[in-house]
């Protein structure tokens, strides 16, 4: 079992967002390009583009010539925007939500933990644009990430 685990969704979402973002603005990709390309079953991808879209992240365009491209620049896209968009707002624990009350809260002894890495997660999703992930894969650098020093 894998702690905070990023769902699926949001992996394929991210995936997707990336792929467009290195394509040519003008140029439309079809959910079966998109779906080969990253490995993602075309039937979730459906779902997960029409979510990216009422986000505001991508667009479609109808036609012979139709297909879906980014809606904004990739360096105005955050990690943080793709994961809002699929899965609503990032919470570390249901005592970060604000429309969740929790009876625990008078005798909780963890809350400022939960806050500090809530603050810290949303942080480097934030501040981690598209544009900053199109560059080589990250296979080489997995330990020794910079994220390492944002915790």
């Amino acid at each position: 079992m894998g702690l905070m685990q990023i769902p699926r969704r949001v992996d394929y979402g991210l995936r997707a967002v990336i792929y467009l973002s290195g394509q040519d603005p003008d140029r439309c990709c079809s959910i079966a390009e998109i779906a080969k390309q990253q490995g993602v079953p075309r039937k979730f991808l459906e779902k997960i583009i029409q979510d990216l879209i009422r986000g505001g992240l991508i667009k479609s365009k109808r036609g012979a010539c139709g297909g879906y491209t980014l809606a904004r620049s990739p360096g105005a896209i955050s990690f943080y925007d793709v994961i809002k968009a699929i899965e609503g707002p990032v919470v570390v624990n249901v005592c970060m939500d604000q429309h969740v009350s929790c009876d625990q809260l008078p005798r909780c002894t963890m809350g400022n933990v939960w806050s500090e890495v809530q603050r810290k997660v949303t942080e480097v999703f934030t501040r981690t644009t598209i544009a900053d992930l199109r560059q080589s894969p990250c296979r080489d650098s997995l330990g020794s990430s910079s994220l390492s020093s944002a915790a």
